[in-house]
């Protein structure tokens, strides 16, 4: 195929999947591209929550893991209920949730994966410190999920390297001598630190703010997001990269959102009853 050819071929593919596939975040209603099958995203996490079960250490503390399905369940039945009172189509009525807790008290992490698929590490219940502290990362894991942000990442990440593709094609090949270039010399990739992490961080930022919706919903305190994320920053000090180069928020930046947010979200997302 002739470089034009090819270049008619790529734009109206990329061109075609982008308007046919355009479609809003939950709540926020931010312009999303996602032509990947959810149904496909969710069996592959399905099959990798197994296959991730059956190797991890998981830990016998079932009162915790109590108190994280009872979480969950209580946030399930909140988001459920805030999209049906708005007559908005419930984005989690297909998830299959499942919830464990793994033992491994030196990693400080969380995760859901699409369809609901949740996992809690002990490491994280060192800061998280009580109830609400685990609510917020609970919650921000959660709407990771809701707001369907692994189909997005999958959709976005062909259409950019097809496109990529593309210019540095019609470019003959200046995109790729460029990223070499600097990268040899840097350390740096242009294209993650320039799209890539960008992009990451404006879901991360999303979930912050839906999680914090959802917190709201199921009634608990707003206020321990920032404080978690002063100790998030404390336990990382001296090791947080710069925001530019990190494809999450720092936490200073975390800390003064989420407090700015709270009044809104108090106002347009206050507890539900029966919850």
């Amino acid at each position: 195929m002739k470089r034009r050819e090819f270049l008619k071929f790529a734009s109206c593919g990329c061109g075609s999947l982008a308007l046919s596939s355009c479609s809003s975040a939950p709540i926020t209603n931010r312009k999303q591209i996602t032509f990947m099958p959810e149904s496909m995203i969710n069996n592959q996490a399905a099959a990798a929550y197994a296959s991730f079960k059956k190797k991890a250490k998981l830990s016998n503390d079932t009162s915790t893991l109590n108190l994280i399905e009872d979480m969950a369940a209580k946030m399930k039945i909140a988001i459920s209920a805030y999209f049906n009172n708005k007559k908005i189509d419930d984005p989690t009525k297909d998830f299959k949730w499942e919830y464990i807790l793994v033992d491994d008290d030196k990693t400080l992490n969380a995760w859901c994966m699409p369809g609901g698929k949740i996992a809690v590490y002990t490491g994280i219940l060192k800061v998280t410190k009580n109830t609400d502290g685990l609510a917020i990362v609970m919650g921000h894991e959660i709407a990771h999920a809701v707001a369907k942000h692994s189909v997005e990442r999958a959709s976005a990440s062909l259409a950019l390297n097809v496109g990529t593709m593309a210019a540095d094609i019609f470019l003959g090949g200046a995109i790729s001598r460029t990223r070499n270039t600097v990268g040899r010399t840097t350390g740096v990739d242009i294209l993650q630190v320039g799209i890539v992490n960008p992009f990451s961080r404006v879901q991360e930022t999303e979930a912050d703010y839906l999680g914090l919706a959802f917190c709201s919903l199921a009634g608990y305190d707003l206020y321990a997001g920032p404080e978690l994320w002063k100790r998030m920053q404390q336990e990382n000090k001296g090791r947080e990269i710069p925001q530019f180069l990190s494809t999450h928020p720092s936490s200073a930046n975390r800390i003064a959102q989420l407090r700015s947010w709270i009044p809104s979200i108090r106002k347009n997302f206050p507890k539900l009853k029966n919850v």
